[in-house]
């Protein structure tokens, strides 16, 4: 892992890899661990230079205050494709995962000329807060639980591990790949404020973030290929929020994983990376 300056701030960064070859550049959800690491590696295998990056204010990019945020998803969208620009390579496929993949959305309607092709997982097309009308909100007695949990010692790496376990299950994702994953989010988290450990495991600096103006009329203007993944178990944002985006971008197809929640399971990663290669 590593860090590139692009677009005036630090992003922390993962590659696999010949760096030759056609760029995957993987948005996280807040950190890069969003990711499975088999998946990069199948994609690497695939032929494709993978970079999974970590949002502002998570892992090794740049910290402020996750309390307060003085920048707004315009700003996350500017990130990514300065990312791009800055790693090189030609247009890249731009990937994003739950906030990442509000990010990514964002990120192909402002800046399309960087990118080309687009992989769209366990999101929706609103911002945070009440979604529109027509799209299934969070599963209210899901939340319930997963919210009425007393908050971790987030200074105690185990026990921040055990509630991510705990919030796993709760989800319907498995606990056993949440705790190996929140350990390793917590030894990469800059310093010992609760805080900013919070805002690394449970991506709540996207909750305070100016996300104005909507962007989900906008979504017939994305002309890329689009391949959007969603776990039919998902409770966080059920499935008819990825059933929406797929049938409001242009020739998008749809993958649903039927045992999966929020997270791809290790079960489906080689059938999402088939079709994520088979994008260009």
């Amino acid at each position: 892992m590593t860090t590139v300056d692009a677009n005036g701030i630090v992003s922390g960064i993962e590659s696999f890899g010949d760096s030759d070859s056609p760029l995957v550049l993987l948005a996280g959800a807040p950190t890069m661990l969003s990711w499975p690491d088999a998946l990069c590696e199948r994609l690497a295998a695939g032929g494709r230079r993978v970079v999974r990056y970590d949002l502002r204010d998570s892992g090794a990019s740049t910290a402020t205050d996750p309390q307060a945020p003085p920048y707004g998803l315009r700003d996350l969208a500017a990130d990514a494709a300065a990312l791009a620009d800055t790693l090189g390579g030609g247009p890249a496929h731009l990937a994003g995962i739950g906030i990442g993949g509000m990010v990514a959305q964002v990120t192909v309607l402002d800046h399309p000329e960087a990118f080309s092709a687009l992989t769209l997982v366990g999101t929706r097309a609103v911002a945070p807060g009440p979604p529109d009308d027509d799209l299934p909100d969070h599963d209210r007695a899901t939340m319930n639980r997963l919210f009425a949990r007393p908050m971790p010692d987030w200074t105690d790496r185990e026990a921040v591990a055990d509630f991510a376990a705990a919030g796993a299950a709760i989800l319907g994702d498995d606990p056993v790949t949440a705790r190996t994953v929140a350990a390793r989010i917590w030894d990469r988290t800059p310093g010992t404020a609760p805080a900013v450990h919070r805002a690394n495991q449970m991506g709540m600096v996207f909750s305070r973030l100016d996300c104005t103006p909507r962007w989900r009329e906008r979504l017939p203007e994305i002309d890329v290929p689009t391949l959007v993944v969603h776990g039919r178990r998902d409770p966080f944002f059920p499935v008819g929020n990825g059933e929406a985006i797929a049938r409001e971008i242009p020739g998008a197809r749809l993958l649903v994983l039927p045992e999966a929640a929020t997270a791809i399971p290790d079960a489906a990663v080689g059938e999402v990376t088939e079709v994520m290669l088979g994008l260009g």
